[in-house]
């Protein structure tokens, strides 16, 4: 691995010189204070017990006390919730597989509890475990509410995004008023949210379970933790299996470019959406039926088009948005009839793309219902919105580490202007992924803007490369995000899913890459690709 040594060494050195970031030896500095920060820690004691609740009965729990303030290594702490899935060969046992949600926001806890973590022969060779980050679910989870209905009430009144001036300055109001409960809520926590601080958590967990190197999987916004890690603690990696990358380097320091190329990765898994429901028809996927809009309302679709790529449903769609924009959408007649908004619409039609299994049929079938309006079937409305709802607490832990760790003007009244500069015909969901986070222009940071915050270089020191998975249709992380993140990590080999739609990139292939690659530190040949195992709209 000497190679490796060498080529990363000289990146280094090149990435500071070109970033404005100082010299080498000014970011090791750095770097090694905040090592040492997370080495001053104790080291958390783990007294694992079955856990007592019976979605997860068949693992066991534990909570590690770790330091609120690493600047502070022996104040006061606070308690990540862990679980883990005992290695069922231990005669054969190589450690600890650590795995974390995507977000920021998700529950390690909660996606333990919906089955297995890892199946087969990961399953046998390492406790697997997981957790809730600092500031979420059961690990003092961020709180902006007096309480639950306090929380469900506020969220309700949100437009994400706006679609005109009075709605524009409601928001700004929004997340104004959003930032100052949060500030009021969890003064002490805000200012240790950060990903850096995740990272310190993770090398804590390390330590406590024995581990001389950390082996960690993660995807979506946990994949950036993996990126974190391995920056600051590279020479503690055993092995980094990463997925649905996130582009570092724009998330930390240039957001505003992240959520353009999240919106043009929305944008064009859409039109793959429209394209294979055109060519499964109706009895696949319900939107595929004639609509009712008027003919051709982009303008000019050529007939050869229609059959081929799903232009035409492309239309439908986008007379659909547009009708919503002026004014709610009543689907179904009399006292069970739904009415529908913008805003309670776009989320959904954005993060139903995540999955093309389940969700692209409920997308479907969300905007055939939508269209027939008077129509249409209310009960199957509800049911896909509720089925889709995300949770208020679930956005505000996601606002707050948000915020964070990403880079945006201090000005909400500046959102509306930099809707219209990304707003383009490639790229329609850029204000959704936009107005999410704009809160953070009014975000209460602390004094120096968290000092412990990470900006790169994001050059991987470890002996074993890290090992990167993406679908090739991603809605939110899209390809061009991975490959800027194997360009960031340098030591890193990234797997394409060709034929791959959504955000989860399991598939047979990857996961025997994955399995040789954690158990046996063997990485696939360069350039490797991996197929789907199956298209969207099959059986």
């Amino acid at each position: 691995m000497r190679g490796w040594r060498i080529v990363v060494v000289a990146a280094l050195a090149a990435t500071l010189a070109a970033s404005g970031c100082g010299t080498p030896k000014k970011h090791e500095q750095a770097v090694a204070d905040l090592v040492a920060q997370a080495d001053a820690a104790p080291t958390p004691r783990l007294d694992w017990a079955p856990c007592q609740e019976k979605t997860l009965s068949k693992l066991q729990c534990a909570t590690a006390a770790v330091p609120v303030d690493y600047a502070h290594p022996d104040g006061p702490t606070l308690g990540l919730a862990l679980v883990r899935q005992p290695a069922t060969d231990q005669s054969r046992r190589i450690g600890t597989l650590f795995t974390a949600a995507g977000g920021p926001g998700g529950s390690g806890i909660h996606w333990a509890s919906t089955g297995p973590m890892f199946p087969g022969e990961i399953a046998r060779r390492f406790d697997v475990v997981t957790f809730d980050q600092r500031g979420v679910g059961r690990s003092s989870p961020v709180r902006c509410f007096a309480d639950a209905e306090a929380e469900q009430r506020f969220w309700a009144g949100a437009s994400i995004p706006p679609v005109n001036a009075e709605q524009e300055a409601a928001q700004a109001r929004f997340s104004r008023d959003l930032s100052a409960n949060c500030a009021a809520n969890s003064a002490a926590l805000l200012p240790h949210l950060t990903t850096v601080d995740a990272a310190r958590d993770l090398d804590l967990l390390r330590r406590a379970v024995g581990d001389k190197r950390l082996t960690y999987e993660g995807g979506s916004y946990a994949s950036y933790l993996g990126e974190v890690y391995g920056a600051v603690f590279g020479d503690r990696v055993r092995a980094l299996s990463l997925s649905s990358m996130i582009d570092p380097d724009a998330y930390t320091s240039d957001t505003r470019a992240e959520v353009a190329a999240a919106a043009t990765g929305t944008d064009e898994v859409l039109s793959e959406f429209f394209r294979l429901c055109a060519q499964a028809g109706q009895s696949r996927c319900a939107f595929a039926s004639p609509g009712k809009a008027p003919a051709d309302p982009i303008g000019q679709i050529r007939s050869d088009q229609k059959a081929s790529d799903g232009a035409d449903l492309r239309a439908r769609d986008l007379a659909l948005l547009d009708r919503l924009r002026q004014g709610p959408v009543v689907v179904g007649e009399g006292e069970h009839a739904q009415t529908v908004s913008y805003a309670t619409v776009i989320s959904p039609h954005t993060l139903m793309l995540y999955d093309p299994k389940d969700g692209w049929p409920a997308l479907a079938q969300l905007l055939t219902e939508l269209e027939r309006g008077a129509a249409g079937n209310p009960d199957v409305v509800r049911a896909i919105l509720d089925a889709n709802a995300v949770p208020p607490g679930f956005l505000d832990s996601f606002t707050a580490i948000s915020c964070a760790d990403n880079t945006f003007p201090r000005e909400p009244e500046q959102w509306p202007t930099m809707a219209k500069e990304l707003d383009t015909d490639d790229a329609t969901f850029s204000s959704f992924w936009l107005y999410l986070r704009q809160p953070c222009a009014s975000w209460p940071t602390p004094p120096g803007d968290y000092p412990q915050r990470y900006a790169g270089p994001w050059i991987l020191r470890s002996d074993v490369p890290a090992l990167l998975f993406n679908n090739r249709f991603d809605p939110v992380t899209p390809l061009t995000a991975a490959r800027k993140a194997q360009q960031a990590l340098v030591n890193a080999r990234l797997v394409v899913v060709e034929g791959g739609y959504g955000h989860d990139t399991t598939v047979d292939c990857t996961r025997r890459l994955q399995e040789r690659y954690l158990i046996d530190q063997q990485l696939p040949a360069p350039g490797a690709t991996c197929k789907a195992d199956r298209a969207p709209f099959t059986d």
